[in-house]
């Protein structure tokens, strides 16, 4: 979970410098710390370690005690107790001095610590919250000397998904997964005692190979002394506002500020129990953080003043007056929208899930409230646009669709009743003949308004596109010989062209139009994004998805930030932007399964979220993908929706000739559905992975026969890698100019010098690493690039793949530095390595098994 950050400590004492370590309570600090001394006192390194505990802070010399000191009778003050650790730090050897939890450290502790520090340069290892005042001795003590800071973020949706299956030893379903992320709000402590608590209490049972709920709630009296840890340090008046704001929820600044003090509110905020997020609607907006906090203060039924507060804050969420905010300006460029998901990455992904669930729980309850009174087909469609993004329930959306009354109804709410019900019948396994047999009654039923049953002809060639196969024209024209389809034909034209890879027709069919009063929401700007992707055009999609994503967010529009980060992570992942994609994808995640129209958008970003484990982990076990639907067909209308390609690449242990006639065999089945911008894809992937002829013919056809140039550069020196012409690669790369496809030409030569070194060609494997490697130099990037860990059939141990994956760039003498082992035992690792993959070169090896390592 923290082997990152372990390294990060090693090498900065390994150069002499302290650390930092800071988090929140339960961020895994003392965690860390135990690892990073395990592995320092492997490498003889002499450690002394000193605890503050709360009941001892008030103890003169507490902490340093514990260190047995060896003093002489009757020297017992600060400076002789710094006389004698100094002595000890003084000794032949490495010495790092560690000090855990340094806020309970005693004040005469921190004194002795002062004066060893004046004097001594050895490196201090210390942790903290992150939110806590420091006083001036603690940061005398920290401030002396060079220091680094190492901040311990909260978990997101994959960290929190594997550390389920660790501490449960399986997987959980991504429901499961996404509320222990909300109620922790990705607290590692709580993400444990959650899963363990609820586990033994049965409110987790095991169904196959994963951990589902068995009822709606987690929360367990188990909990409670976790939960009062994380209280201790609170007042007795802070302690009452959270107990106030667990009866108020989610609330508005202004309406919390009515009943508890701005200054408790920013004593709460400090210590991390308080998250602040700004809503479009509302303004700014509070709760407790993290959530499992209010559960616990919700079950405390025997709590006497629960009345009294009740009282206090009862008609204050009446009495608060609304506040309007403008809607601000989106950034127009890729380096703002990058920034600003980086910002994003670093806030409370568990409130915002919150917030969205508890928006879309309260917008249900008011409409279907509304429904019951008045059974017509407008307060149907209300309610039911709510579950083609948000989370479903089933029954009452099959009721809605059978009690609603038709009689004297608008023809848009009937329109739209049909295909809701046509697309819940598709969803809930009746099968596509079901869904287009609904929408063909409607046009029957509607034959006599041209308009209508046109709709419902454009939605039946919707709903057969998106689930069986794009016809090889759209069957009957929409309009006549000399109009352009109209309304919703002309998205589902779009949206057809962008399956067939027509991305400037379904651009052309996107544009313009107001996405507020399509039929299928949100499809318009899918359609723009999607195809700048396909086009070529991947910065201006970026651009385009996040600043539509944004928005989304702050409407809390959950259809909207799904459709919108489907968009935004394939643009992120072609870039090589694994952090940010996968913080995105995580996000998403975070708020549970959506509605029915994305659902299978969601799925798909859950194997592209695999897909980085799937080709560089030797083991790509319990992988995040493994919570994606797995009874879906191998291909689908849009790249990720098909699980064929990720089980291609996730499940692949055969040799190269074998896995281009099981890609090839895959595209063509894609193509022989229609869906030919996932087969080109599809075609794409695998050649960056495993370059060969077959694939990259199959690739260079798609793209002759769809016209788009964007991909040009790219495979021109991907045919020169594969049929070896190393003079002309050696000029294409000299030429080559920067395009969308930079990225990828890094990783088709790596994926070359793989495929050459599995098939025995040394010499070819050494050019083209030769050529890689200059051409890194001259393209720099710290983005991490995918490629095959040799197809599974590098028989590395772990020390051996690690110290070959630095071979390529530092010295033997260097690595043995680094990981604290001799000159001579690099080189024996290195040599088993070189002789196990058959590469030839310390370059080729790099190149071969640097990715045998799981992704940090």
């Amino acid at each position: 979970m923290f082997d990152s950050e372990v390294q990060r400590i090693l090498d900065f004492v390994a150069a002499g410098i302290g650390v930092r370590v800071v988090g929140a309570p339960g961020s895994g600090k003392t965690s860390v710390v135990r690892s990073v001394i395990g592995n320092l006192e492997k490498t003889g390194v002499v450690v002394h370690f000193i605890s503050g505990l709360r009941t001892h802070r008030g103890i003169p010399y507490s902490a340093i005690k514990g260190l047995g000191l060896d003093m002489r009778p009757g020297r017992s003050g600060v400076f002789d107790t710094a006389d004698a650790l100094s002595g000890q730090l003084a000794m032949s050897g490495r010495h790092v001095l560690v000090v855990d939890d340094i806020h309970l450290v005693d004040n005469e502790s921190l004194a002795v610590l002062e004066a060893v520090r004046r004097r001594s340069d050895c490196p201090l290892l210390a942790t903290a919250p992150e939110t806590w005042a420091l006083s001036k001795g603690q940061l005398a003590v920290l401030n002396n000397g060079r220091q680094a800071l190492l901040q311990l973020d909260s978990l997101h949706y994959e960290q929190v998904h594997n550390l389920i299956a660790e501490v449960l030893g399986a997987p959980a379903d991504a429901d499961t997964t996404a509320r222990i992320l909300t109620k922790s709000a990705g607290n590692p402590r709580l993400v444990v005692r959650i899963a363990e608590t609820a586990s033994v209490s049965n409110l987790l049972v095991k169904q196959g190979k994963r951990w589902c709920m068995a009822t709606n709630t987690l929360w367990n009296e188990h909990l409670s002394g976790t939960i009062e840890e994380l209280l201790a340090e609170v007042s007795p008046e802070e302690f009452t506002a959270l107990h106030v704001m667990a009866l108020l929820g989610t609330a508005r600044l202004d309406v919390l500020q009515k009943v508890i003090r701005h200054e408790v509110l920013e004593n709460l905020e400090r210590r991390g129990l308080l998250s602040v997020l700004d809503d479009h609607q509302n303004g700014s907006i509070a709760a407790i953080s993290p959530p499992v906090i209010a559960d616990y203060f919700r079950g405390q039924k025997m709590l006497r003043n629960r009345h009294l507060l009740q009282s206090k804050i009862a008609g204050v969420l009446d009495a608060a007056p609304q506040s309007t905010r403008d809607n601000p300006a989106t950034a127009d460029c890729l380096s703002r929208v990058l920034a600003a998901l980086r910002r994003e990455k670093g806030g409370d992904d568990a409130l915002t899930a919150r917030h969205f669930h508890e928006h879309s729980s309260a917008r249900e309850a008011i409409r279907f409230q509304r429904w019951e009174a008045n059974k017509t087909a407008a307060n149907a469609a209300s309610i039911l646009r709510i579950y083609w993004g948000a989370p479903v329930d089933f029954q009452r959306a099959a009721r809605i669709c059978q009690e609603t009354a038709v009689t004297d109804a608008d023809p848009g709410d009937l329109l739209f009743l049909a295909i809701t019900e046509a697309m819940l019948a598709i969803h809930t396994g009746q099968g596509l003949g079901v869904g287009v047999g609904i929408l063909q009654k409607f046009a029957a039923d509607h034959a006599d308004h041209a308009g209508q049953s046109a709709e419902a002809e454009a939605a039946i060639l919707f709903l057969t596109a998106s689930h069986s196969r794009v016809p090889p024209t759209e069957g009957r024209p929409l309009a006549g010989p000399t109009e352009r389809p109209q309304g919703m034909g002309t998205l589902v034209h779009g949206l057809l062209e962008l399956y067939r890879f027509q991305p400037s027709a379904a651009l052309e069919a996107a544009a313009g139009g107001d996405d507020d009063g399509d039929a299928f929401p949100h499809l318009r700007p899918f359609i723009r994004g999607f195809a700048l992707f396909a086009s070529g055009q991947v910065e201006e999609s970026l651009v385009f998805a996040l600043d539509w994503r944004t928005e989304a967010r702050k409407n809390l529009d959950q259809f909207g930030v799904v459709t919108s980060s489907f968009v935004a992570a394939h643009g992120l992942l072609y870039r090589g932007h694994f952090e940010e994609a996968e913080y995105l994808m995580s996000s998403v995640f975070a708020m549970g399964r959506p509605g029915f129209v994305v659902d299978s958008l969601y799925d798909a970003m859950l194997r592209l979220a695999g897909l980085r484990h799937a080709t560089t982990a030797v083991s790509p076990s319990l992988s995040i993908a493994a919570q994606a639907r797995s009874g879906v067909p191998d291909v689908g209308p849009l790249p990720g929706i098909g699980k064929g390609a990720y089980e291609l690449i996730a499940h692949n242990n055969a040799q190269p000739s074998a896995f281009d006639r099981k890609a090839v065999g895959l595209i063509k089945r894609q193509l022989k559905s229609g869906y030919v911008l996932e087969a080109m894809m599809t075609a794409l992937l695998c050649t960056c992975l495993c370059p060969g002829r077959p694939v990259l013919d199959v690739l260079r056809k798609i793209l002759r026969e769809s016209g788009v140039a964007a991909h040009d550069q790219f495979v021109a020196i991907a045919t020169a890698a594969v049929e070896g012409d190393f003079t002309l690669l050696g000029l294409l790369l000299k030429h080559y100019e920067a395009d969308a496809d930079t990225y990828q030409v890094g990783m088709v030569l790596r994926g070359a010098v793989k495929r050459h070194v599995i098939e025995g060609d040394t010499v070819a494997a050494d050019a083209i690493a030769q050529a890689s490697s200059e051409f890194s130099i001259r393209f720099p990037t710290t983005n991490e690039h995918l490629s095959f860990n040799a197809f599974r059939s590098t028989p590395l141990t772990e020390r051996e793949a690690e110290v070959a994956a630095m071979a390529g760039r530092r010295s033997n003498v260097e690595i043995a530095e680094r990981l604290g082992i001799s000159a001579r035992t690099v080189e024996n690792h290195i040599s088993n390595a070189l002789k196990k993959t058959g590469a030839t070169s310390r370059n080729s090896l790099v190149m071969l098994v640097s990715n045998s390592l799981p992704p940090r």
